[in-house]
């Protein structure tokens, strides 16, 4: 029996069009194609071929730490193929592997089918703007389309801190410094830090874990630099909620007067099977900061928010049910996808049934 190659088993990745591989001691390896596990034919992993394998893709630097330690992460590549971030776990005293496919070509708006609109927040001259979502919702690839397009349209220089670095930019009219966490960097706290000091106009962040990074990033933005950051929330409002929920109570007050001053919007997604054919599509829910909104967040009144978008696509702003309901009209998903991925079935009922002002017109 010949030698496992994880090599062979990653460029498979590629062609039948997997998001994500799965490497299991005791399992067969699996793949995620449009969001379903699905289990390939090969023999279960042993933990020779797991332990070969990463030795064949592990960085030689991070040899030592990966052995050490519960959980890694590093960037592999095969080149001409693919780009890849590795999650390296353990599990029943056994190593597991969790590969994501990065492709080499960043997609633009259009094929990711987004909405047209957001390219508005690339335009932004300062500020934060948060993309969230559940992992493997798109987040890492919406900011990488929106840092592109800078990098096709303006004149700037792009500092992005990431654990690891996923995509890798080329050059245009921006320049580009990517620093990865463990390796080019201590931690984002560090990579923030210093990034004020290289001169930057735009700071990726890969994500907000604490409060400190929080902090770090509200003065990036206060200071006059664009601000790009991911959260694992599911809608504006608990995005909200879950940056003043890195402070103490005291403390929330004040940071959220902070919070609205450089607040620029937000952006979260989810992915949902097309209803014809293969592939997913982006339901987006789309927040745009107004003096209003502004006011609403200093006041405590998040509510109101969701309120003043919900009356209909108030300053090109679409909540979650809105964007399942358009999909949904257009054909591009089924109904049953639309109300299980809703936050509120009954609201999005409604929309279906024609219940709502202006629901006829595809908001």
């Amino acid at each position: 029996m010949s030698e496992f190659d994880i090599n062979m088993l990653l460029k498979k990745a590629v062609e039948i069009k997997a998001s994500d591989v799965h490497f299991i001691v005791g399992e067969v390896p699996s793949f995620r194609i449009d969001g379903k596990i699905i289990k390939s034919k090969l023999p279960p992993v042993t933990e020779n071929d797991m332990l070969k394998s990463i030795d064949d893709i592990a960085p030689v630097s991070m040899r030592d730490k990966i052995f050490k330690s519960y959980d890694s992460d590093f960037p592999y590549e095969i080149e001409g193929i693919s780009r890849y971030r590795v999650n390296l776990a353990m599990t029943f005293g056994y190593h597991s592997m969790t590969i994501r496919l990065v492709p080499y070509d960043i997609p633009t708006f259009e094929q990711l089918k987004l909405p047209k609109n957001i390219e508005n927040f690339s335009k932004a001259d300062n500020g934060i703007i948060l993309v969230t979502g559940v992992a493997g919702s798109g987040k890492s690839t919406t900011i990488a389309s929106m840092l592109e397009h800078i990098n096709l349209t303006q004149k700037k220089h792009i500092v992005t801190i990431e654990d690891p670095i996923e995509y890798v930019y080329k050059s245009k009219k921006s320049i580009f410094t990517q620093r990865q966490i463990g390796v080019d960097t201590s931690g984002y706290l560090d990579g923030l830090k210093f990034a004020l000091r290289q001169d930057p106009d735009v700071i990726l962040i890969g994500e907000i874990r604490d409060m400190d990074t929080v902090q770090s990033a509200l003065h990036a933005a206060e200071t006059g630099h664009l601000v790009f950051a991911t959260l694992h929330t599911f809608n504006a409002i608990q995005t909200i909620n879950r940056i003043l929920s890195f402070f103490q109570p005291t403390e929330r007050d004040a940071v959220r007067g902070q919070f609205a001053e450089v607040f620029r919007g937000s952006i979260s997604q989810r992915l949902l099977p097309l209803a014809q054919g293969s592939g997913r599509i982006p339901a987006v829910e789309m927040l745009f900061s107004t003096a209003t909104i502004k006011d609403f967040i200093i006041k405590n009144e998040l509510e109101e928010i969701y309120k003043l978008v919900q009356k209909g696509s108030y300053d090109d702003m679409i909540t979650f049910n809105m964007s399942l309901y358009n999909l949904y009209k257009k054909g591009l998903i089924t109904k049953e996808a639309a109300m299980a991925n809703s936050d509120s079935p009954n609201e999005l009922m409604h929309y279906i049934r024609g219940v709502y002002s202006g629901s006829d017109s595809g908001f």
